[in-house]
């Protein structure tokens, strides 16, 4: 009889020495729990990561509360070892073809393990997004401009201590800051500008949004068959 693919032996020796080996049979062994708890397993990549975000979605995907629904599982980080727990090759992967999950981990992914429909799930983050404020490195993708009215909501404390430091051009004027040059607006960003750590600063001050968060599903594995999402 040939011999089980879940009952392999699994060699931590390619993981980081970080972890103790106790940590990380355990995190091995809770992937593989999740899959056999599940009808499904889906590789998802997001951008602007923000963890109040991600409550959203992973309160979409608690438990309902009937007793026989399994809350839906998220894994996030520690790819390495959920590498191992799927397997890379065919003779160390867990299950059938779940080395092809493990083949598209890269750097900002998660796995998402749930036994709703299809139907349910790909609608959901088909549909997810929420603004978010900017990183450094983000390309803007429209013009920004500031105006005398928006320093306004600003105490004058801020000037030296933020504004200045950040490059805006502005000043004190009747106990108000105001734009310099008797400007009534300045423009902070234009499109297409790879927005630096001061421009991004700034935009969070002035409470512009010019990101958007959301999660993109890569691909997709139940009961042996695996399928690649656009």
């Amino acid at each position: 009889m040939p011999q089980s693919k879940r009952a392999r032996l699994v060699h931590l020796t390619q993981t980081s020495k970080r972890a103790t080996r106790e940590h990380k049979s355990a995190y091995i062994q809770d992937v593989r729990d999740a899959v056999d708890n599940h009808d499904h397993v889906y590789l998802f990549s997001y951008e602007n990561m923000r963890s109040n975000k991600f409550k959203d979605i992973r309160m979409h995907f608690r438990s309902t509360g009937d007793a026989m629904d399994v809350p839906s599982k998220i894994m996030l980080g520690k790819n390495k070892l959920i590498q191992i727990a799927l397997g890379k090759t065919p003779e160390d992967e867990y299950s059938d073809n779940l080395r092809q999950v493990s083949k598209e981990i890269t750097e900002n992914v998660g796995l998402l393990f749930t036994s709703r429909t299809r139907a349910d799930v790909e609608e959901f983050f088909q549909n997810f997004s929420a603004p978010d404020f900017a990183r450094a490195g983000s390309i803007a993708p429209r013009d920004v401009i500031v105006t005398n009215k928006m320093l306004l909501n600003h105490p004058v404390t801020m000037l030296e201590q933020t504004f200045r430091k950040l490059g805006l051009p502005v000043k004190i004027q009747n106990g108000k800051i105001v734009l310099l040059n008797d400007s009534e607006e300045y423009q902070l960003c234009k499109e297409g500008e790879t927005l630096s750590v001061e421009k991004c600063k700034l935009l969070t001050h002035f409470g512009v949004k010019l990101s958007e968060f959301k999660v993109k599903l890569v691909c997709h594995w139940s009961k042996g068959e695996f399928e690649l999402l656009d």
